[in-house]
């Protein structure tokens, strides 16, 4: 009995693990279609009314404490789409809101997202270069030279400062919901002082 609920265990994980990559992989075959593509945007701008509220109807946040969706790489938008929908990652609010969504809802949310444009915030401009130094040393090397990330690793650049502020201090102090090692270990060293230039330093990156 037990090796059948452990064998069932295992098909299931199999599955969901297929599923995750046929979505991914609908994905790629949605942006290599250019007409496609421009329909899964415009379907996406009207599968988001519901994110409007915090994240903006552009994907540029009306809360400071609530991150740009605008720009962000497509692939690592679905992917956390899938967390929230799946606990993984824990938001009651997000959470609910993405189990009603249908996988194809849900590429075309990540889809038109990543379409739209991000206009850079203004900064401190007496903290910027000394942001810049400090990104280039403990960050630069994941979230790339110019903070977009990639299909596993947000962008940054654009990002409000108090978003940025929170996120960062959460990591240093392991206080928030989502817990990374690699994070933990880059902002160990930080000052308050030296997250608040790297977040003005990252906000005003267009």
């Amino acid at each position: 009995m037990r090796g059948w609920i452990l064998a069932a265990g295992l098909f299931m994980t199999c599955g969901l693990v297929q599923a995750q990559q046929t979505t991914q992989e609908r994905l790629k075959t949605l942006q290599s279609d250019p007409a496609a593509l421009r329909g899964a945007v415009d379907a996406g701008k009207k599968v988001t009314f519901f994110c409007a509220n915090c994240h903006g109807e552009d994907g540029i946040s009306k809360l400071p404490e609530v991150p740009n969706l605008a720009g962000q790489n497509p692939a690592y938008l679905l992917e956390q789409i899938r967390k929230f929908g799946a606990g993984e990652r824990k938001d009651q609010f997000m959470q609910g809101l993405i189990k009603v969504l249908k996988d194809e809802e849900r590429l075309q949310a990540a889809s038109y997202y990543a379409s739209m444009p991000v206009a850079p915030s203004k900064a401190d401009a007496g903290q910027v270069a000394r942001g810049k130094e400090l990104y280039g040393k403990l960050c630069m090397r994941c979230h790339g030279e110019q903070a977009r990330g990639n299909e596993t690793i947000p962008r940054l650049a654009g990002q409000k400062i108090p978003y940025l502020q929170i996120t960062v201090t959460r990591y240093r102090d392991k206080t928030g919901v989502r817990n990374n090692q690699l994070m933990s270990i880059a902002t160990a060293s930080l000052q308050n002082e030296d997250i608040v230039a790297i977040a003005n330093y990252l906000t005003q990156i267009p």
